[in-house]
């Protein structure tokens, strides 16, 4: 069992004891040993069966928390969690999933009115039963319907992340088969959208053998469909679905472009075929007139054979690419070897799991030529986020760091907070002291369209604001993008040389690729960056220049694609 997994039992547990009213020191034990499991950089599960270890040497992990990890691990629950679901329906953790309520209006829900389903919480918001319930009101109700919906729409979604390591996983297994040559995840995956609903491996090799190991790995749960090339099985507490398939080799191209899609794109690929006198399916590209194979082997054969150069997976979305590249106009995309520096993490001066220089040394071995550090500000409390005085010294420290040398620059900055009012929540004193500063929503993220835009549009104001980030606020299956005007803020963005995050945290992806495109079609330019709280996150710089390049963005987009006395000079260049 993975450290996130565990960590995901024991934030629920937390808040299953929050709904029923347990004591708050006991919730926040949990919420702490959650956040603790989910950065450490060893496998929680290797260090509980490891006799020489104890898991409580681990800050946060205490000799209680200590045995629910042991039952946790063993058998995927503890007693508490057990205790809990027995007392509320089984349903409670997808109440818990409901923008709104809170685990506070859950119990209050609970202890009110009989349910046990979200349909029934809908209906309640429907016949206006909340709204008499304290602390509740007409607005929670349109709130709770509105999330309802994007829930259901959400159902059965997996964040990349979490299907690029199970891809992984398989993958790794599938190797193992005598006579595999090829394997490959097409679909969603390949082209690196930020969530997926299922998992499609091609693999080149023995049917039976490679079917037969699939259905020999541990994680599969129950087997859809077995057939003499393909197999479908649900993977993983979480159920994802996986399909893999076994093809010739002469055929893995065309199965390489079919599977990957997207439908829309398939769908003008093979319109185009038509026109040209061909047939195209997943198993190869024919003639019409005589049915002979013109190709299939490899999927640069089949577009070249269409006119075509081959299209990065990424763009495939009937969005322009197809006209683009007969016209010769494929863009440059970014690549993870451009990105030179990373410009969003935070350390153990406010919510990170590592030091500065432990950051800086990870950023190294990474190849980068420089970072940012950007620890919160004074309004996340429960972050322990810096005010003017220790933003300031942070700036005095990062100076003699660099006079010193770590082998890498290391850049001054904050994430600042924008207040309600679009305000900073640093004076502009100590703001000016600092080398990057990011300007970040965390809070009132409910204000109706117009009030958000007046909010950033003040915020621009700051003469120090360098990066917009993670501009929409939106967390990946969790809570949906905050509104307001995007074009108007994008176009203010560029007239005061403020550049956009692509946060490439895989719960957030934010700004989008259709977003990114959008904005860099105004002149807007961009950062990737991890807002890394451990060392281990900066490997997820992958996701953000995936999410780029599906905004078409190519590496003169992104800034931190310079080299770092370049950059140094962009960041102190204005309009």
């Amino acid at each position: 069992m993975e450290n996130k997994e565990i960590a995901r039992l024991l934030w629920e547990t937390a808040d299953l004891m929050e709904i029923a009213g347990e004591d708050s020191f006991r919730i926040r034990s949990y919420r702490n040993g959650a956040t603790a499991v989910e950065g450490y950089p060893e496998r929680i599960a290797d260090i509980l069966r490891d006799p020489a270890r104890n898991v409580t040497e681990i800050p946060g992990i205490g000799k209680g928390l200590a045995a629910a990890l042991h039952e946790i691990v063993e058998r995927s629950s503890c007693e508490k969690r057990d205790a809990l679901l027995q007392k509320f329906p089984p349903t409670a953790l997808e109440f818990l999933k409901i923008q709104g309520l809170g685990p506070k209006g859950i119990a209050l829900i609970l202890e009110h009115y009989r349910i046990s389903t979200i349909d029934e919480i809908e209906r309640l918001c429907l016949e206006q039963k909340l709204r008499v319930l304290p602390r509740m009101g007409a607005k929670l109700e349109e709130k709770v319907l509105r999330s309802i919906s994007q829930y259901r729409q959400r159902s059965g979604r997996y964040l990349l992340s979490y299907a690029e390591t199970m891809a992984a996983e398989l993958m790794e297994t599938l190797r193992q088969v005598p006579g595999v040559t090829d394997i490959t995840p097409a679909g969603s995956l390949r082209r690196g959208r930020e969530t997926v609903g299922d998992l499609d491996l091609l693999v080149t090799g023995p049917a039976d053998a490679v079917i037969e190991r699939f259905l020999a790995f541990p994680r599969v749960e129950e087997v859809l469909a077995r057939g003499e090339n393909k197999v479908s099985a649900k993977v993983g507490r979480e159920g994802l679905q996986v399909d893999v398939r076994a093809l010739p080799p002469d055929t893995f191209g065309a199965a390489m472009q079919y599977f990957t899609g997207s439908k829309d794109h398939n769908v003008a690929i093979r319109t185009r075929a038509v026109k040209m006198g061909f047939k195209l399916s997943e198993y190869g590209l024919f003639r019409v007139e005589d049915e002979s194979k013109v190709a299939g082997a490899t999927e640069a054969g089949v577009y070249e054979a269409l006119g075509l150069p081959w299209i990065p997976p990424e763009l495939r979305e009937n969005c322009g690419e197809i006209e683009a590249a007969a016209e010769g106009r494929l863009p440059e995309l970014v690549e993870l070897a451009h990105i030179r520096g990373d410009l969003h993490m935070h350390t153990t001066e406010t919510d990170g799991r590592a030091t500065l220089e432990e950051m800086a040394q990870a950023a190294l071995a990474r190849g980068y030529q420089y970072i940012a550090i950007t620890d919160h500000s004074k309004a996340l409390a429960m972050a322990n986020g810096l005010d003017e005085a220790r933003a300031v010294a942070f700036a005095k420290q990062v100076r003699e760091i660099n006079r010193n040398g770590l082998g890498i620059r290391v850049f001054s900055g904050i994430e600042c907070d924008i207040l309600k009012d679009g305000t900073p929540d640093l004076a502009n004193d100590a703001l000016a002291e600092l080398d990057l500063v990011i300007f970040s929503v965390h809070s009132h993220m409910n204000l109706e369209a117009a009030e958000m835009t007046d909010r950033l549009l003040r915020a621009l104001e700051c003469p120090h604001l360098r990066v917009l980030g993670h501009p929409t606020g939106r967390l990946l299956l969790q809570r949906d993008p905050f509104p307001f005007d995007f074009d108007r803020i994008v176009a203010e963005a560029v007239r005061r040389g403020v550049w956009l995050e692509i946060n490439a945290s895989p719960e957030r992806l934010d700004l989008n690729g259709t977003l990114a495109r959008s904005a860099r079609a105004k002149g807007a330019r961009f950062t990737i960056s991890t807002d890394a709280h451990h060392p281990q996150h900066l490997a997820s710089m992958r996701y953000g220049v995936l999410t780029a390049r599906r905004g078409w963005l190519g590496p003169a987009d992104i800034m931190n694609t310079l080299p770092a006395d370049r950059f140094a000079v962009a960041l102190r260049t204005r309009p």
